[in-house]
C-alpha cells in the first residue's frame, strides 16, 4: 500500500488560475475516460460490469457533471487540467481557423494555451507528478511546464528517460506498443498508471484514454462491456494501492445514424454556399483530429466564418430551418453562454441535435472507414453530461457544494485535492 506515503517535497497550497489546491494527502490519480457517457456508467452499475465504480456510491462520491462546450477532447482535457473553462485557457476545439491568417490548424501543442496547467504548477512546487495519455496530441498541453513521467501509449515505443522521464515502457507494462485504433490504446494507459504508481509512487497522476470503443460500441454491446470492465479493474488496482482515484470524462457519446444505419449528416457549408453563393462561408469542425477513422471529422458542433459583406443574420435564420439543427448562436451569444474565447470564435456557431452531426463540405468527410458501423459521435449539447466520481467521501464543505452548485468536469482536481476526507 502507498496510502501512507509522504510527499517527495514539502508543498504548500498551490495557487493556479484563480483557484487554490491543497497538496495531495495521499497519492491522487485523476482519470479522464474519453467518451464515457453516463449511459455507460449506469449500464455498468445495472449489469455488474463496474463493481469498483459502483462501490463509490457507498465509499466515495458519484454524480454527473457538465463538460465544456464544444464537447470535444482537446477542449475538455485542457479545461480539466487547468481547472477553468475555454474562455480562460483558450483551447476551444481540436481544430480551428486562424482569423488573421485564414489558415486551418490542428492543435497539437501548447502554443494556444493561455494559462498554466495544474500539473505544471504542482511540479514546480516540488510535488512528484506523472501524465500518461492515449493520444500523443494531448501530451504537450497536459504536461506543459511539468517535470516527471510523461508519455503517450500511442508513442510508447519511443519513450526515453531524457524526454519522457521514463524508458522501457513496453517492458514496464508487459506488452508492446498498442495499435492507435484499438481498445488497448486506452487500457495500456491504465495498466501503465498502475505500474507507475506501484513502482515510482508519484503524488499526483493524470491518465487520459481514447474514445475508440465508445465511437464504435453503444452501452450494452459486449465490446463496450468488456472494455469498461477492464477500466474498472484498473481503477480497483489503483484504489488498492492506496490512491484517491477521481474519474470524469471529456464528453459523452450518442448514436448519430438513421434507422437504416446511414449517418444523419447536415453538410452545412454545402447548404449555405448553395443558398447564398459559392464561397460565402467556411465551416470549421472542431472535432477534427488525427483520429478520424471512427467519426470522419463529424460532430454536433461547428463554427461558421462569413465572407466579408455576407448577411450573418440571414444565414443563421436559414440554418435554423435545416432538419437536425438544435441551436444557432452568434459569436457573442455563444461565448457568453458557454464560456468561450471571443477572439477564437466563428461568426456564428451551430449545434446539431442528439441524433445528428453537422459537417462542412461532403467531399471533406470520408465515412467509408466506418465499414458498416453506425456513426457515434459527440461535440454538441447532448454530449455535455459526464460522470464525476471519487473513491473517497466528500468533506462537509464539498458535500454541500455538490448539492447546491453546478458541477463541471474541470472541478475534478479541486474535489480530489480539497474535497475528500
Amino acid at each position: 500500500m502507498l496510502g501512507q506515503k509522504t510527499l517527495t517535497a514539502t508543498a504548500a497550497i498551490v495557487e493556479v488560475n484563480g483557484r487554490s489546491y491543497a497538496p495531495p494527502k495521499r497519492p491522487t490519480v485523476i482519470i479522464v475516460v474519453d467518451g464515457f457517457d453516463p449511459a455507460y456508467l449506469q449500464h455498468g452499475f445495472d449489469n455488474g460490469t463496474l463493481p469498483t465504480m459502483k462501490s463509490f456510491e457507498e465509499t466515495g462520491f458519484v454524480a454527473v457533471a457538465d463538460c465544456s462546450i464544444p464537447s470535444t477532447t482537446n477542449t475538455n482535457n485542457t479545461s480539466i487540467v487547468t481547472g477553468v473553462p475555454p474562455a480562460v485557457h483558450g483551447i476551444n476545439g481540436n481544430y480551428y481557423l486562424d482569423a488573421e491568417t485564414g489558415k486551418e490548424i490542428m492543435i497539437t501543442d501548447a502554443s494556444l494555451l493561455r494559462c498554466e496547467p495544474i500539473l505544471g504548477a504542482f511540479s514546480r512546487a516540488g510535488v512528484q507528478t506523472a501524465v500518461v495519455t492515449a493520444k500523443d496530441k494531448l501530451l504537450k498541453v497536459l504536461a506543459y511546464g511539468m517535470a516527471g513521467i510523461q508519455f503517450s501509449s500511442e508513442h510508447a515505443h519511443k519513450t526515453n528517460l531524457a524526454k519522457n522521464g521514463i524508458d522501457n515502457v513496453e517492458a514496464l507494462v508487459g506488452r508492446g506498443q498498442p495499435d492507435q485504433y484499438s481498445a488497448d490504446l486506452s487500457l495500456f494507459v491504465l495498466d501503465a498508471g498502475v505500474k507507475i504508481l506501484s513502482r515510482f509512487g508519484p503524488d499526483l497522476m493524470y491518465l487520459s484514454t481514447s474514445d475508440y470503443v465508445q465511437h464504435k460500441h453503444a452501452p450494452g454491446e459486449p465490446e463496450a462491456d468488456i472494455y469498461h470492465h477492464a477500466v474498472d479493474t484498473a481503477v480497483g488496482k489503483l484504489v488498492k494501492l492506496g490512491a484517491t482515484v477521481a474519474i470524469t470524462a471529456d464528453h459523452g457519446m450518442n448514436d448519430k445514424s438513421a434507422a437504416d444505419g446511414t449517418p444523419n449528416v447536415v453538410y452545412l457549408e454545402d447548404e449555405l454556399n448553395a443558398r447564398f453563393g459559392a464561397g460565402s462561408v467556411r465551416v470549421i469542425c472542431p472535432i477534427a483530429d488525427p483520429f478520424v477513422r471512427h467519426h470522419g471529422a463529424l460532430g454536433s458542433f461547428v463554427r461558421v466564418y462569413l465572407r466579408e459583406g455576407k448577411d450573418g443574420g440571414a444565414m443563421r435564420a436559414f440554418t435554423r430551418t435545416l432538419p437536425g439543427i438544435e441551436l444557432v448562436l452568434d459569436k457573442e451569444q455563444a461565448c457568453r453562454q458557454y464560456d468561450l474565447p471571443v477572439d477564437r470564435e466563428g461568426d456564428f456557431v451551430v449545434f446539431a441535435d442528439r441524433t445528428t452531426v453537422v459537417g462542412a463540405r461532403r467531399e471533406e468527410h470520408d465515412l467509408s472507414q466506418l465499414a458498416g458501423q453506425r456513426l457515434r459521435s459527440h461535440g454538441g449539447l447532448a454530449e455535455q453530461k459526464v460522470p464525476f466520481l471519487l473513491s473517497r467521501p466528500l468533506n462537509a464543505q464539498y458535500s454541500l457544494r455538490a448539492k447546491t452548485k453546478a458541477l463541471h468536469n474541470y472541478d475534478i482536481f479541486d474535489f480530489a485535492l480539497n474535497g475528500v476526507t
